[in-house]
């Protein structure tokens, strides 16, 4: 009997959406050649750790990680330890150097080679292959849905990205831009219908870029997004990120048109000063920000539009500090992710620009767009009070096995009581709630 049969292997995940469908396209890799899912890491005989490389905190929770690990190799030496990921396609020499617990480190395009990676380590050597590629988009691949809820699923429609803004080093750990078959789009999600499933998200480092041109057609994000929604109406369609300087009236007009698509759109500014977004190579204003806002309200009323936003970026000063305070102030954004400036190697900034805000500056700037965040979100949902809104089940409250927790089409957590509700009545299916309280982060409802 083949080895493989017996061999466990565990995966852990750090950072965006886009890691999470890596993994799972990872597991699908590993389970056709007869690895097997381990249910805890105690039990692994393999574990890969799947990074991001955008933030120098998540490398830093990467590498004390991997510190730990050295216990589970001191008591198993013959545990096999990986590196995946934007993380492991950056640094792979000083991790392999610095590392020696470390037996694979493949990046984000060579998941297909990780059976042999793995034979190479049976045999007594390391297993790497960083090697970036211009075609590979997994499109033939089904993932494997680790730790599904069994109601929503990711979709990876595209790799890469060529926006090379100046802070970000993703251009560099996962290369060109190349979209995926949209055929073979069309039909993962026919079967995440057949299995039951009741949400998508459509995933690229910038949606808004995928473009497949085949026969003669080219079809646009818009176009495949409202053939996915045209796969049936009772499936929800989420899709992120978009980029500012792409989202288009011709989106914006098949969202409004569809009600399935939710009503939903992340919209990174990063910053509120023209100046900044310059130096950023954001390739748009904050004029431009501000026009494409004003787009989504006119052409999808009651949209949610959550964000992105980094302090202290360099050059940045008190005014254009302000500028950033006062555009979320303009734009009332629903949610936000919210960071400090850390220099990535190998980006634009480092080779040419001079990290040059002190870092008390930073927290003190990243407290308060917090702080006035929290404001925007607690009047968010104070807006919400009283309406009644479709609420997809996930699952049960994580407080409370009394409650179910969902999201609407905004995006917003729902948690409401099953006293009172049909008893068949469980994750997957929609439901009508009433809010009746909210925090800054949750709302409080009851099914009507």
């Amino acid at each position: 009997m083949d080895q493989k049969k017996n061999k466990k292997i565990y995966i852990e995940t750090y950072g965006c959406q886009m890691n999470f469908s890596d993994s799972e396209i990872v597991a699908s890799v590993l389970t056709k050649y007869g690895y097997v899912a381990a249910q805890s890491i105690q039990e692994a005989d393999i574990i890969f750790v799947n990074t991001c490389s955008i933030r120098d905190h998540a490398e830093q929770r990467v590498k004390k990680r991997l510190h730990h690990f050295r216990s589970y190799k001191k008591r198993n030496p013959e545990l096999i330890i990986g590196l995946l990921g934007c993380m492991a396609e950056r640094i792979k020499t000083v991790l392999l150097e610095e590392e020696p617990l470390l037996d694979v480190v493949a990046g984000p395009d060579a998941y297909r080679d990780l059976p042999r990676l793995l034979e190479q380590v049976e045999s007594g050597q390391r297993g790497v292959n960083t090697l970036l590629s211009m075609e590979e988009t997994y499109a033939d691949i089904t993932p494997v849905r680790l730790g599904s809820n069994g109601v929503s699923a990711f979709i990876s429609i595209m790799r890469g990205c060529e926006n090379y803004c100046s802070y970000c080093v993703v251009p560099t750990t996962r290369g060109q831009e190349r979209s995926r078959d949209a055929g073979s789009i069309l039909s993962e999600a026919t079967d995440l219908l057949k299995q039951g499933l009741h949400e998508v998200t459509l995933l690229g480092q910038n949606v808004n870029s995928y473009r497949w041109v085949d026969g003669g057609k080219d079809l646009s994000f818009a176009a495949l997004l409202l053939q996915v929604a045209e796969l049936d109406p009772r499936l929800r369609i989420r899709f992120a990120t978009s980029h500012p300087k792409d989202i288009s009236d011709e989106l914006l007009n098949t969202i409004a048109a569809n009600p399935n698509i939710c009503r939903a759109i992340h919209l990174p500014v990063q910053s509120g000063s023209s100046r900044i977004l310059d130096r950023m190579n954001r390739k748009y204003t904050r004029e431009g920000y501000m026009e494409r806002v004003e787009a989504i309200r006119r052409i999808i009323p009651g949209c949610a539009i959550s964000t992105d936003i980094i302090t202290g970026f360099c050059d940045e000063t008190e005014e254009d500090h302000l500028e950033t305070l006062s555009l979320m102030e303009w734009a009332r954004f629903d949610y936000a992710f919210l960071f400090k400036y850390s220099e990535r190697p190998m980006t634009l900034a480092a080779d040419t620009m001079h990290d040059n805000v002190p870092e008390e500056v930073k927290d003190r700037r990243l407290t308060e767009v917090i702080n006035l965040q929290q404001r925007l979100s607690y009047a968010s949902n104070k807006r919400d009070l009283n309406r009644v809104f479709e609420v997809l089940i996930e699952g049960d409250s994580k407080r409370s096995a009394d409650h179910f927790m969902g999201r609407t089409s905004q995006n917003k957590v729902v948690v409401f009581p099953k006293a009172g509700i049909d008893t068949g009545t469980k994750p997957g299916h929609c439901v009508q709630v009433r809010i009746t309280s909210f925090t800054s982060a949750t709302l409080l409802g009851e099914v009507v």
